[in-house]
Formats: structure tokens, sequence, C-alpha cells
């Protein structure tokens, strides 16, 4: 499922520690050109991924969830599979390495 916005953090760490199932979590914000230019790209690749589920979270100083994962550019999406991460895609600009990402998580 696309969420179609970055909302404040909606999640906690040990949350998302806890989710089981292939995770993808989104660090950007709705106003970042980059984030903004990813999407398409994002969208093309989980229409592949029905069960990946997708949290778009709102990034920025401060935000403990992005702190925490090391985020420094947006977008950054982390893939994680049953409370680990297992890759990393930093201001990507193609669907092919994010889906490169997903394969390793479904």
């Amino acid at each position: 499922m696309m969420d179609e916005t970055y909302t404040p953090e909606s999640v906690t760490r040990e949350e998302v520690d806890a989710m089981h199932g292939p995770l993808v979590l989104d660090f950007g914000t709705n106003w970042c050109g980059w984030c903004r230019g990813a999407q398409p790209h994002i969208r093309s690749a989980l229409a592949t991924h029905p069960g990946t589920k997708h949290i778009k979270i709102e990034d920025g100083p401060g935000r403990r969830l992005g702190r925490s994962f090391g985020v420094k550019l947006w977008p950054t999406l982390v893939f994680m599979k049953d409370g680990r991460e297992i890759a990393r895609v930093t201001r990507p600009s193609g669907a092919a390495e994010i889906e490169s990402a997903l394969a390793r998580i479904t």
C-alpha cells in the first residue's frame, strides 16, 4: 500500500523493530524536490510488491526515528524484514534500485 504524503512520526523505533514481514520506511518531506521526484519510482516498484508495508515518515531536525536510522539525505528508503534493516536506498534515480532492494526483503 502506497501512502501519498509524508506524515509526522506515527511509529516509534521500538514498534518498527517489532514489525514482522517486509517493510519500507520512506524518510523525507512533502516539500522536498528530491522526494517528489522519487515518488513515481517508489510507486512503480511498490506496485509489484503489494504485501510490503510502506510507511512515509516526515523527517527533519530532532525527529527521533530518522535520527535512530542515521538519515541524512532525503528521500532515504530503509528496507526491513522482521525488524532488521536489510537494505537502504538514498535519493533513488529509478525504480530498478528500489526493486532490487525490495527483492531482498520479499
